[in-house]
């Protein structure tokens, strides 16, 4: 089993994927983790095969599987189905679920406010995900309250669309950042 914080520090830039040409470019580009947002029941199979055929570490995002129910038996049906290497999700009950299955987990978080800060660091804390994902990644006070209160890796996500954006998660204390924009994967 890998170490992902290791992982995360030696590949900084993950490849997030949304449709089936974002899927081929990240097959071939230098992003070593994938967090996969978009498919169904009937392909998620498919899409994690042609990843882990290309030595890819795969993070299925629970939230945005067509058809999948959030619930013990939905991530249930995804680590037998499809066998990702770990999930992502916004919802702290599907944390506890996939651990028991044992699947690395990453809690998304969305910061839009004192409150939802508040509420992130508390469900952090309950349900120790192995990463946490805080969204905008461009948020980067929130990125450093954030690394200073939990003792989990904090990977930046969302409007995260340069070089420069990049630079600035990661200065801020974020260990690796997630990106739509497939031209940064090979960084």
């Amino acid at each position: 089993m890998i170490k992902l914080e290791e992982t995360l520090i030696e590949n900084p830039v993950i490849a997030a994927i949304r449709n089936d040409s974002d899927l081929n470019k990240a097959i071939f580009s230098n992003a070593e983790v994938v967090f996969v947002l978009y498919g169904n029941l009937m392909n998620v199979k498919d899409i994690c095969e042609k990843l882990k055929a290309a030595k890819k570490i795969v993070f299925i995002h629970l939230d945005m599987i067509e058809g999948l129910r959030g619930d013990v038996f939905g991530i249930e049906y995804i680590k037998q189905y499809a066998d990702p290497y770990g999930i992502i999700t916004t919802k702290p009950t599907n944390i506890r679920h996939a651990k028991q299955f044992g699947l690395c987990t990453i809690q998304r978080i969305f910061i839009i406010d004192s409150l939802s800060l508040e509420t992130g660091i508390k469900n952090i804390r309950e349900v120790t995900p192995d990463a946490v994902e805080v969204m905008p990644g461009i948020a980067s006070k929130i990125i450093n309250i954030i690394q200073n209160k939990v003792k989990a890796p904090i990977i930046a996500g969302g409007l995260i669309n340069n070089k420069k954006d990049v630079i600035e998660a990661l200065s801020s204390g974020a260990v690796a950042i997630s990106t739509s924009s497939s031209e940064l994967w090979n960084m």
